[in-house]
C-alpha cells in the first residue's frame, strides 16, 4: 500500500505522535509517575509520511490515550521504569512505536508499512 503525504498527516503520523504504539515490554505499569497530557513531536525520517508532526497523547495509570480531538485509536503502555509501548490506528493505517519517558520528557522510534522516524515528548500537565 502506497501512503501519501495526505493520509499520513492526520493518520499514522498523528498515530506514531503519538508516537508511541504497542504492547508493554514489562508487566508492572508505571502508576501516576506518567500520568498528566504529553506533547508528542514526530519526525519522518525514511519514507513519504508528513515531514513533521505534533499531536497530545493521555496517560492514565501508565496507560495512553489520544489526548486531541483527530479520532484515531491509541492503545500503549508506560512501564514502570518509563519504557513505552503504543499503537497508533485510524481505518487500515497504524503506527508503531517505542522509546523511554523520563519525568516530564521522552524520546523514541515509530514506523508505519512505508515510513519511520523519532520522536519526542514533552509533559504538558498531570492529571
Amino acid at each position: 500500500m502506497h501512503w501519501q503525504r495526505k493520509q499520513i498527516g492526520l493518520g499514522a503520523s498523528a498515530l506514531v505522535a503519538a508516537s508511541l504504539t504497542l504492547a508493554a515490554t514489562a508487566t508492572c505499569f508505571a502508576m501516576p509517575r506518567y500520568d498528566g497530557i504529553w506533547s508528542v513531536s514526530i519526525v519522518t525520517k525514511k519514507g513519504d509520511c508528513i515531514a513533521s508532526y505534533r499531536y497530545p497523547m493521555r496517560i492514565a495509570n501508565g496507560v495512553l490515550a489520544n489526548g486531541g480531538d483527530i479520532a484515531i485509536n491509541v492503545s500503549g503502555k508506560v512501564a514502570a521504569d518509563g519504557a513505552v509501548t503504543v499503537k497508533v490506528s485510524s481505518g487500515a493505517t497504524s503506527a508503531v512505536g517505542s522509546g523511554r519517558l523520563v519525568i516530564n520528557a521522552g524520546t523514541g522510534s515509530w514506523k508505519t508499512e512505508s515510513c519511520s522516524g523519532s520522536w519526542t515528548a514533552e509533559r504538558r500537565s498531570s492529571l
